[in-house]
């Protein structure tokens, strides 16, 4: 597929008089995909039962004159004021137990029934007028699940749903009680009617209850996009999107994608080092106008892996905005930048939020490419500029990279359940060996668990998976890969009690986890001859090959064969032996790049990207500040 660039529009926020330009103005810039109808459901049904589609068919109509392909979003996230009081009961409830009120969006549980249906209808009926509508070259379908932490509910709705869900997960009381551990505490049930929501208890709930909560709460979520994809099946051929969102992780997007054809996600690179990953204040303040240089490269890898490929940027930041609890500007390039890093990693399709900076609303702050008086902002120049060089280069061809890192949405409602320490956070744990992996100029697939085929990777990483089933274990072990599993590998069951004993339980590998410590903030257990065990230390037992060890001889590293167990969180230099002891194992060349230079290989060109603030020189190539460069592979 051509590689293209879209835009987020409102035809709703603007005079009718401004859309036919509005729409000229974005063919000549190079966009040739454009998004409506996401949050617009009380214009598109006013009153219940009044309906109003003739301005939304005079938009549809308007776009596609001008030679835009349509993206039409159903409206579920935004329900209208008039359906919250026909359904007063649909508002999640926190865990205060307060509800989510009505003036915002996505106020709205999963588990209600009514609303689920309301939703269901209404993609029907915009289904029926537009789904063979050869304008409507996509759908998308709500929009960001999870985001504003609407994920868990803890609504009546939601309780009711989670009795029935565990019924049907354990078919008995007694199971669930063993399943559970409830003898701890006197905390039995005699049915599953007294089981109730886990908030709101003395001290903390039992962490079998709060995590079966959790994937029950992934299921809704899945099964609520699943009623709109049934919908609409039948009454279109056009792909099926969903949007997701930078480091949400409280709902499986694996298991959500595998309804949908295409998978998105919106990047907001400055946004997210501000309000959403770690890091030292020297960091943030050197890529303060640019955002983390591996983040959105990390994301943009993850949803590559959930739809055979197909997966597009629906939002991509063009300016500041107005979320973070700081908005600093993106420093000239970067816009550009953040699009051919994109398409570098295989997006389809990079969409700009939004057209135009609208002067009212909760986003009145946000940039678009123009101005709220219509002027030109930045951005809109950079993607003209990455419009003409799309025109003028060939096709990118994806390929296998070399290195696979699995990812697991379960493992991460595990360990926040039980973190046996403030900051054990599973995403933070798993990018940081992505980061690891990305400053020796490795290119990585993010994979799934239950992934079907390892084959012809050098290296396969799997840090913190709560359980390592054995099909993984086999489809690791039946590779030629070099594989390091760990820390907290296989050290509990699905219902969250410890493995006896106390994992990795990795066949050929005689090692057990005696006992574990989490370590405060700056607190460090060197290794010998370099690095540090920070945040996570386990004591390790057993016969395994021990491969390193801290200075007071405790086992950090052990191995068999190709199977190697990490028994604690690396510092960044850690992180840096052991991916080189396992590139050197596996005869993989590492090409260490300098600090804010990060590169990709696709199948016929490498890709380098200059995120730091000053001019680097790699392969003969300057990169000012910004800068991209790419060149043909041998």
């Amino acid at each position: 597929m051509k590689r293209a660039l879209g835009v987020c529009y409102y035809p709703e926020h603007w005079p009718e008089e401004m859309w036919a330009q509005d729409a000229v103005n974005m063919v000549e810039a190079g966009i040739s995909w454009v998004r409506i109808g996401e949050f617009a459901w009380s214009r598109l049904e006013p009153k219940e039962g009044l309906f109003e589609f003739d301005w939304l068919d005079r938009a549809i109509a308007t776009l596609a004159d001008a030679g835009l392909k349509v993206v039409l979003g159903t409206p579920s996230a935004t329900p209208p004021r008039w359906m919250v009081e026909k359904y007063p009961k649909m508002l999640a409830i926190d865990d205060q137990g307060r509800p989510r009120m009505f003036g915002s969006r996505r106020h709205y549980c999963h588990s209600h029934a009514g609303y689920c249906d309301a939703a269901a209808v209404m993609a029907r009926r915009l289904g029926k007028r537009y789904g063979r509508d050869g304008r409507i070259a996509a759908w998308q379908i709500d929009n960001e699940y999870g985001c504003h932490d609407t994920v868990l509910s803890f609504s009546d709705a939601a309780r009711d749903a989670f009795r029935n869900w565990l019924a049907q997960q354990y078919q008995s009381i007694d199971a669930l009680n063993r399943a559970w551990g409830n003898v701890f505490w006197s905390m039995e049930y005699a049915n599953f009617e007294q089981i109730e929501l886990p908030l709101l208890t003395v001290t903390e709930p039992n962490p079998a209850h709060v995590l079966a909560f959790r994937r029950f709460a992934s299921d809704q979520v899945v099964a609520w996009n699943a009623a709109q994809v049934r919908v609409l099946r039948p009454l279109t051929d056009a792909p099926l999107i969903h949007n997701y969102m930078g480091r949400v992780t409280e709902f499986d997007h694996f298991a959500l994608a595998r309804d949908l054809d295409i998978a998105s996600w919106d990047s907001y690179p400055i946004g997210f080092l501000s309000d959403r990953l770690e890091g030292d204040a020297l960091h943030k303040a050197r890529y303060l106008h640019q955002g983390d240089p591996d983040m959105q490269a990390f994301h943009h890898d993850l949803y590559r892996s959930l739809n055979g490929g197909r997966w597009w940027v629906m939002e991509q930041q063009p300016g500041p905005v107005n979320w973070a609890p700081y908005n600093p500007a993106p420093m000239p390039g970067m816009v550009r930048l953040w699009s051919w890093e994109a398409f570098a990693h295989g997006a389809e399709v990079v969409s700009y939020f939004r057209w135009r900076q609208v002067p009212f609303g909760q986003e009145q702050m946000h940039a678009g490419l123009r101005y709220p008086d219509d002027t030109v902002a930045p951005g809109l120049e950079e993607v003209r500029q990455v419009a003409e060089e799309l025109a003028g280069m060939p096709e990118v061809v994806p390929a296998q990279a070399p290195v696979a890192l699995i990812f697991d949405y379960a493992s991460d409602w595990t360990w926040k359940t039980l973190p046996q320490g403030a900051d054990f956070d599973y995403f933070r744990l798993v990018f940081e060996a992505y980061r690891a992996l990305r400053r020796q100029g490795l290119s990585v697939d993010i994979l799934p668990p239950d992934v079907a085929d390892l084959k012809d990777y050098r290296i396969i990483l799997a840090p913190g998976l709560a359980q390592v089933s054995d099909a993984l274990q086999e489809r690791m072990t039946g590779s030629s890969a070099r594989c390091l599993v760990g820390p907290r590998a296989n050290q509990v069951t699905p219902d969250l009690s410890l493995t006896v004993p106390m994992g990795p339980n990795l066949e050929n590998l005689d090692v057990t986890v005696r006992r574990v410590e989490s370590l405060p903030p700056g607190t460090k257990r060197p290794v010998e001859d370099g690095g540090a065990v920070v945040h996570w230390a386990e004591h390790l037992d057993g016969t395994a090959d021990v491969q390193l060890a801290d200075y007071d001889g405790r086992a950090v590293l052990v191995g068999s064969g190709s199977i190697r167990y990490l028994g604690g969180w690396p510092d960044p230099a850690l992180w840096e032996r052991i991916i080189g002891a396992l590139a050197e194992e596996a005869e993989l060349k590492l090409t260490p790049v300098p600090q804010g230079l990060r590169l990709r290989d696709t199948g016929s060109h490498r890709f380098a990207f200059n995120y730091a603030p000053e001019p680097v020189i790699w392969e003969g190539h300057e990169l000012p500040p910004a800068g991209v460069a790419w060149w043909p592979l041998p």
